[in-house]
């Protein structure tokens, strides 16, 4: 990717939310410095820093964002467009050294911080600007008139699940009556 995406209009064009997969390997370097000044304790923070990185995966759908790390403890975090609050981009000196970012993305779930963070971005302002667009469409603020994004459409996908719940529990309440 060229560019840092820095434009304000459709820096999210150019930016492939399928390209980013997985960390950059200057994430590597990073956690390397970062463990080093645990001096005694390199070996432990570097080898947990070190399974981190080669298990960390990103996934950008329709939908969501989905993040999983963990080795011998497994963990995925999906978050639906919907849900994101707010995103946050921060670099420290390293990062900066690096060319690197990791990008916070809050939840109104009342967590101290970030639901999610992505580690090791080098596009930082056009992932951004991606997740930006896309929780803004999905609450129907820009582009609220596309097809499947409007009031009334999001009414009949609420009315019809709505059905299937009553319908599941008149069914539920069939089997509990019918089999006493």
């Amino acid at each position: 990717m060229s560019g840092a995406g820095s434009d304000t209009d459709g820096g999210d064009e150019r930016f492939d939310p399928g390209a980013v997969t997985r960390p950059a390997p200057e994430l590597l370097t990073y956690y390397l410095w970062v463990s080093a000044l645990a001096l005694v304790g390199f070996p432990f923070v570097f080898a947990a820093k070190y399974l981190r990185y080669v298990s960390l995966r990103y996934r950008f759908d329709d939908e969501g964002v989905s993040v999983a790390w963990g080795v011998l403890f497994k963990r995925e975090v999906h978050l639906t467009y919907r849900r994101i609050q707010d995103i946050h981009v921060t670099r420290n000196l390293f990062h900066r050294w690096l060319g690197l970012a990791t990008i916070a993305v809050q939840t109104a779930s009342g967590a101290p911080g970030a639901e999610v963070s992505i580690e090791g971005v080098r596009d930082p302002e056009a992932l951004r600007d991606f997740l930006y667009t896309r929780m803004r469409g999905a609450r129907g603020i820009e582009g609220g008139t596309e097809e499947g994004n409007s009031p009334e459409s999001r009414a009949d996908e609420a009315l019809a699940l709505l059905r299937e719940i009553a319908a599941s529990a008149r069914e539920l309440a069939r089997r509990r009556g019918g089999g006493a």
